[in-house]
Parts: C-alpha cells; structure tokens; sequence
C-alpha cells in the first residue's frame, strides 16, 4: 500500500512540474494557415490577418516576425499582448501570379511552442488576367 501511496505522489508532482506558466499564444486560423484561394492581383491588395490570443498568464512578447522571401511582407505588434487579450500579425503578399505557398516564422516568448517559434503559413493561387 505505501508502494502505491508513494507511486501516485511521485505522478502527482511530476504533472505539476510540467504545468507551463507563462505566455501562450493561439491563433484562430486553424492549423496556423491563411488559404487565398483563388484571386486576382486586380481584385486582392494581399492582405491577410493572423489574429491571436494570449492564453497564459503573462504578457506575450513578439520580438520577431520573419519571411521566407522578400515578396511577403509581415507586420508584428509592437507593445505585449496582455493575458486575456488579441493582437494580429498582417502579412501582406505581393500577388504575383502563380501558387501561393509561403511560410512566416514568429519569434516570441511564447511557452507552448518550442522556443517561442511559430510558423505560419499562407497559401493560394494568383491567377493572371
């Protein structure tokens, strides 16, 4: 019986001791993607919104937002993101024809991903007119 008493404190503090607390961040595109679909360089500016909350209990930082080419501009926020509340990464795609298949990469302080790194994807076609 002690073995056992002793067994179930043990996986007790264990899960305790794995509970993060800090910053986490979740985002409302599910999967983390934007699909474009298909549009025009006409009829889209390229805009799209990565909108977020802050799920922890502390203050979300984005320290960085980076893209994997020059043609997909993202746009971070500058002050933390508070618990409880949301903030939006835009990216801004330049719309040349053609698949869309880009990823973004946000540095943050965020402890429900490794490192505070997210990916974020966008995807799509542009078709010429």
């Amino acid at each position: 019986m002690k073995k056992i008493i002793t067994l179930i404190a043990i996986v007790l503090l264990s899960s305790i001791s794995f509970a993060q607390n800090g910053p986490k961040i979740e985002f409302k595109a599910k999967d983390n993607t934007i699909d474009y679909g298909t549009v025009t360089k006409k009829n889209d500016n390229g805009v799209r919104s990565f909108e977020f909350t802050n799920t922890g209990d502390a203050p979300l930082i984005i320290s960085n937002v980076l893209s994997t080419c020059g043609c997909t501009v993202p746009t971070k926020p500058n002050e933390p993101i508070m618990p409880g509340k949301t903030g939006k990464i835009d990216i801004k795609y330049n719309m040349q024809a053609g698949p869309i298949r880009k990823t973004i990469t946000v540095e943050s302080n965020a402890v429900n991903y490794e490192g505070g790194r997210i990916p974020l994807k966008i995807k799509g076609d542009v078709i010429a007119e």
